[in-house]
């Protein structure tokens, strides 16, 4: 990345990173409009009741990317009005659903910390976290009512994919369907989808004309892909990071990613070691899961899996093609070709 939309590096409540601008008026542009996102955030979690304040602002509190409201900017640089209150109300309603799928997320996953603090379910318990989540979705929801009724149809259709792709992610492929095939599925409707709604509704609010709404929709989904295709890589080739997340997770709890996937499909009985220890239960055998995840790192289907997700990235670059060239689309085309060989 070369220049940031933000100098907000470790503050509480701040984006830890920014999206690669290399035009000093559009990163100050979007420094402020996050300024304005972040506030608007702020006010929207806050409660009559102390502990609800509390809970609902823990996560929003401990940082983030803020990502989704970041792409919900840029896209509104396309269109003739900008940033717009509208566009700053759909950016913050977008961080605030997914926010909201996070608690729930973490009570799935019965995790322990998420971004470097103590999860919400670990520190309120499980069935707080729970409601929390519904009620941060309930908030997200009241925002976009105000956007008009084309807005919440979009926002209702995310959350139906959202919410089935977790459903879908949490059970084996069903019998007689490709597995990669739905695993990709499942990676649009839990991840691309709400990428998408921020990359939409930026162009959208923005005055956009339909082409290029469109265009961010298909771009948006393609990059919410490549994100988690690579987030998955990243499970399998990090060490422990800042934010207590063990290396290999996946292997662990026996979910297959795209290079897992690729292993099992082939066969190959000098994998036979491999996929042994794929089909055993990991959670409580460490010396098994470093095992594993030592000859997964070291197996061709993870080269394979970067070239795949190298492609899919390199879709959603060529969607942007329809747009005028400027610094908008140079910075969407550099965070998809920057979206596959990150390191967190």
């Amino acid at each position: 990345m070369t220049a940031t939309p933000a100098d907000a590096g470790a503050a509480v409540g701040r984006p830890t990173s920014a999206l690669p601008v290399d035009d000093p008026a559009l990163a100050a542009s979007l420094a402020t409009g996050l300024e304005r996102v972040d506030a608007l955030l702020r006010e929207r979690v806050d409660h009559d009741d102390p502990f609800v304040a509390e809970a609902s602002g823990h996560l929003l509190a401990a940082g983030g990317k803020r990502f989704r409201p970041l792409l919900t900017l840029l896209a509104a640089h396309l269109g003739p009005r900008g940033v717009t209150d509208e566009v700053v109300a759909a950016a913050a309603a977008v961080e605030l659903t997914h926010l909201a799928s996070l608690y729930h997320d973490d009570v799935m996953d019965e995790a322990d910390v998420r971004r470097g603090v103590v999860s919400a379910n670990a520190r309120y318990g499980a069935s707080t976290a729970i409601l929390v989540g519904d009620l941060l979705f309930g908030t997200a929801s009241s925002m976009v009512a105000d956007l008009g009724p084309e807005a919440v149809k979009i926002q209702a259709d995310t959350f139906v994919r959202l919410c089935s792709g977790q459903i879908r992610d949490d059970r084996p492929t069903p019998p007689g369907v490709d597995p990669v095939g739905h695993y990709l599925g499942v990676l649009a409707d839990k991840t691309g989808v709400l990428i998408a709604t921020a990359a939409r509704y930026g162009a959208m609010f923005s005055g956009a004309d339909a082409g290029a709404v469109e265009v961010m929709r298909n771009y948006g989904e393609l990059l919410g892909v490549a994100f988690q295709l690579a987030d998955d890589i990243l499970d399998i080739t990090s060490e422990a990071d800042a934010s207590g997340k063990a290396p290999g997770t996946d292997l662990r709890e026996g979910v297959d990613t795209l290079a897992t996937l690729d292993i099992r499909a082939a066969a190959d009985p000098a994998d036979a070691e491999l996929l042994g220890l794929l089909d055993r239960d990991l959670r409580a055998d460490d010396a098994a899961h470093a095992r594993a995840l030592e000859l997964v790192r070291a197996h061709p289907a993870l080269d394979r899996a970067r070239d795949y997700t190298r492609g899919v990235a390199e879709q959603a670059r060529s969607v942007l093609a329809p747009l005028p060239d400027g610094p908008v689309v140079g910075a969407l085309a550099a965070l998809a070709a920057g979206s596959v060989d990150r390191v967190g």
